[in-house]
């Protein structure tokens, strides 16, 4: 990349601080369509494609649940994951009109909110099946309210016990007025090696949860839609595949102690995927530091150089996470440049010693795309020890969402 394309102003104008997030649409449909043909490759010609759940929870994990819901849904998903009522209902009232699952269910008094926006709740106690129910009668109508059941099988989180399916199908013979069409779990290490101590956990979880599926049947209860593979599952083990994909395509979180490195890659590169958020800021303020001058609080970065610092107008507040001070780096003129000092709540430090010609007003990459060059934001968390969502839902809300193609 050369200097002048790297410091080419961004066409975005800022109505804000000078702090934003692109979100690129175009990857986002990339890696919808990736994952879709990954999951249904030719050679086994199924006659029912396997279905995608998109979970956009959590603001759609920092990218912005109703918006990437909604180009999710143009671009093919079959399916939405919300946490709760209220994120469901954001979605649904910014256009979605596929299915919306309510992954943690419903708190009692949401239950009529939760019908009248067509939401499909997640029963993980059989008590909640009753409020659901009495919803449905008030609501009338001929067709049943639909719900998804989530059987605990190991995670010790959500879910009734996978040895507790006949209590429920007596509590389904009772509620005249729902209708269970989906089941499924939820993995607890899907992002480790089966060939692992904490990674055969996974075979045990799925013995668990198959185990669950044939009572129901044999109980003469049709499951309905059948899901189990979240996003690190799907390159890990490609038998679980299912339904799950997050907005932000990260397939891997960090686990420190397990699964090398290079085999993460490895698996990672059977679904080479996009990055779809950039995480940006401009340099406010430049100023040369004389050796042995401390930078940021507590000093913990010394010049032991003449030193040229420039301040980037974001920090922990906006989603650059704190733990990068003195280890991180940003893209800036095409370079990987140090952040320096502790990160303050509303700005960063970067030495900018060895990129000449830095002005203020150029902007800086946290992570993400900057021409042609990549900082992916799961090599960064991988770095710092923590998941990829962990920095993509760092990103606050005064931080503004441009959504690009």
């Amino acid at each position: 990349m050369t200097a002048k394309r790297s410091i080419q102003k961004s066409s975005h104008k800022e109505v804000r601080r000078p702090v934003w997030a692109e979100v690129s649409l175009s990857a986002l449909t990339y890696n919808l369509q990736a994952i879709r043909k990954y999951v249904n490759p030719p050679e086994e010609k199924r006659k029912t494609p396997r279905k995608i759940l998109s979970i956009v929870k959590g603001n759609g994990y920092g990218h912005g649940g109703p918006e990437v819901a909604k180009a999710l849904e143009k671009a093919g998903s079959d399916w939405f994951g919300v946490t709760c009522t209220d994120e469901g209902v954001a979605v649904r009232e910014g256009g979605v009109r596929k299915p919306i699952l309510i992954l943690t269910s419903f708190v009692p008094g949401e239950e009529s909110r939760l019908v009248k926006h067509d939401l499909t709740a997640v029963i993980h106690r059989c008590e909640q099946m009753a409020l659901l129910n009495q919803a449905a009668a008030r609501r009338g109508g001929k067709k049943p309210v639909p719900f998804h059941l989530k059987i605990d099988t190991g995670m010790n989180r959500l879910g009734i016990a996978s040895g507790d399916v006949e209590c429920f199908a007596r509590q389904l013979a009772k509620c005249k007025h729902l209708q269970l069409t989906g089941i499924f779990s939820h993995f607890a290490s899907s992002e480790v090696f089966t060939n692992t101590l904490v990674g055969k956990q996974t075979r045990e979880q799925e013995e668990r949860f198959y185990g669950a599926l044939d009572r129901l049947r044999a109980l003469g209860i049709d499951p309905g839609v059948v899901h189990l593979a979240n996003s690190a599952a799907i390159v890990t083990r490609p038998e679980t595949w299912a339904d799950m994909v997050r907005p932000g395509a990260i397939l891997y979180g960090y686990h420190p102690g397990y699964d090398p490195m290079e085999k993460r890659e490895e698996a990672e590169a059977r679904l080479p995927l996009k990055p779809v958020m950039s995480l940006r800021s401009r340099v406010i303020s430049l100023r040369n530091v004389p050796t042995g001058e401390g930078v940021g609080y507590n000093a913990t970065f010394v010049a032991k150089r003449p030193t040229r610092i420039a301040v980037l107008a974001a920090g922990y507040g906006d989603g650059i996470h704190r733990s990068l001070g003195n280890r991180g780096n940003v893209l800036l003129r095409g370079k990987l440049v140090p952040i320096v000092g502790i990160i303050s709540m509303d700005v960063t430090m970067l030495d900018v010693t060895d990129v000449e010609g830095v002005e203020i007003g150029e902007v800086a990459t946290i992570y993400g795309t900057d021409g042609v060059q990549t900082l992916p934001a799961n090599f960064v968390a991988r770095s710092i020890g923590t998941v990829t969502s962990d920095l993509l839902c760092a990103v606050s809300q005064r931080v503004e969402r441009v959504y690009v193609r």
